[in-house]
């Protein structure tokens, strides 16, 4: 057995996921929710391959102290931190990410944690790829308080359409 943590361990010939550290993150911290790069990469929207896994955690919730994985946490309100989550399996272990429209909203609403060129490479993909509608999109935008962000970008990529 491997030690990976306090507390958590592995096998030495477990497979390993591409998405591992969203599964070891889960486990350390199942109540909070992948966000931000790391939910981009998870829906396969950027090229980005997040050194840390971004997590949301409520306005008062307690952040505990891990060095691995290595965490950017993210303070979300308790209404957006339990919109459009969903549940997947990774590892085998259920693991708390927000969906596509969401991910790309909040994104923009947090545009100087994450850069606005990855903002907008998520936004890109998404609309290519069919996975988010552009009124989803702007829907949560809406609810999260960046819609004046994401509009004229929305209305941009969405012209020739």
């Amino acid at each position: 057995m491997n030690r990976l943590a306090r507390g958590l361990y592995q096998l030495p010939d477990a497979p390993l996921d591409a998405n591992h550290s969203l599964a070891e993150a889960a486990k350390r911290v199942p109540r909070d929710v992948v966000c931000l790069v790391s939910a981009l990469a998870y829906h396969e929207l950027t090229d980005q391959l997040p050194r840390v896994v971004w997590m949301a955690i409520g306005t008062s919730d307690w952040m505990s102290k891990q060095e691995r994985p290595a965490l950017r946490i993210v303070r979300f309100t308790d209404a957006l931190l339990t919109d459009d989550v969903l549940t997947v399996p990774i590892e085998n272990v259920p693991v708390k990410v927000f969906g596509v429209a969401k991910t790309i909203a909040d994104c923009f609403r947090h545009r100087r944690k994450v850069g606005s060129t990855v903002a907008l490479e998520g936004l890109q993909e998404a609309l290519r790829q069919r996975k988010g509608s552009p009124a989803e999109i702007a829907r949560h935008a809406e609810r999260g308080g960046g819609a004046t962000v994401v509009r004229p970008y929305l209305e941009a990529l969405t012209a020739n359409a």
